[in-house]
This record gives C-alpha cells, sequence and structure tokens, in this order.
C-alpha cells in the first residue's frame, strides 16, 4: 500500500514540473526545503542571486513547495524577501508556456502574500524578464541550446550532425 501511494505521489509530482529533466532540482534538494525551509537561507547565507535561482528551480520543479515559500517568507530579512519575490516571477515564468495552471498558482500565491518586499521583488523581476524576453525575440533561435550541441533529442541522447552549418547572429 505504501508502495503504492508513493508511486501516485511521484507521478503526481511529475505532472507538475514545469522545467525540463536537466533544470529540475533533486528529490532530496526538494525534501530538504520542505522540511526546513529556513535551511535554504543558512546555504545561501548574503547571496542573493543563488537564493533567488535556487528558489526558482525548487518552484518551477514542482509548484507544491509554496507553503514552504511562505515559512521562508517569515523566517527571512526584508532583502531576503526581494530575492524570494523575483524568484516566484521567475518560477512564473518558466511555467507560463509548459503548465499556464502552476504559473497561475504561483502568481495568486504571490498576490495572496500581502508583503511589501515580496511583492517588489516580484515586480523588479518581471521588468527584467519583460526586457530579456525582448532582447531573445531580437536574437531569435541563433543561440545553441543549453546543455552539449552535439547531442539532440528529448533527452539529448542522439548525436548530431558535426558538419551541420552553424547559425550566426544577425
Amino acid at each position: 500500500m505504501a508502495g503504492f501511494a508513493l508511486m501516485v505521489s511521484s507521478i503526481d509530482a511529475c505532472r507538475a514540473q514545469c522545467v525540463e529533466f536537466t533544470d529540475r532540482a533533486s528529490q532530496l534538494q526538494l525534501d530538504t526545503f520542505v522540511k526546513s525551509p529556513s535551511s535554504l537561507l543558512e546555504q545561501l547565507r548574503n547571496d542573493k542571486e543563488k537564493l533567488r535561482y535556487r528558489l526558482a528551480t525548487f518552484i518551477a520543479t514542482n509548484p507544491s513547495v509554496l507553503p514552504s515559500v511562505q515559512t521562508l517568507i517569515s523566517a527571512s530579512t526584508s532583502t531576503d524577501r526581494s530575492a524570494i519575490g523575483a524568484a516566484l516571477r521567475i518560477a512564473e515564468g518558466r511555467c507560463t508556456s509548459t503548465k499556464p495552471e502552476a504559473a497561475r498558482k504561483i502568481r495568486d500565491f504571490t498576490q495572496r502574500i500581502g508583503d511589501l518586499n515580496v511583492q517588489a521583488g516580484y515586480s523588479a523581476a518581471g521588468e527584467d524578464a519583460s526586457g530579456a524576453q525582448a532582447q531573445s525575440q531580437d536574437k531569435g533561435r541563433a543561440q545553441p541550446p543549453r546543455g552539449g550541441a552535439l547531442l539532440e533529442g528529448e533527452w539529448k541522447t542522439k548525436l548530431a550532425n558535426p558538419f551541420k552549418p552553424v547559425p550566426l547572429p544577425n
């Protein structure tokens, strides 16, 4: 019976993920964060950038960690809260195209928080993201995908054509 419950919960977690396998946080990291959200603040002392991107990865990997984010907010300083708000916005952006219902859940969660520092970080990250989106649209798909350019396919297991012409930026 316990094995069945574990299998069902892992299937549910797979459906909740907004990012590709290579961009996901490990289950151990997620479990550690859920059990002790403030441990993330202890690990990443005074490094707001790492806090922002690691938390965004946790949320995009499994949006059901949002209650732990609430606990993290209550244990954090005002500057950490602005980084948490930015992480929420980044995670929402990652989920928008693949899992719009998860993106909506993140946006609703952020609006319910009511913390001005979180809201400020969320808004500031949105302004940065919209500028980055405009730049990436200008560049098109000229940049190779993250990871090895010699591997392609869904799981990056097929060898790409090494003689294929390289796209040049405009």
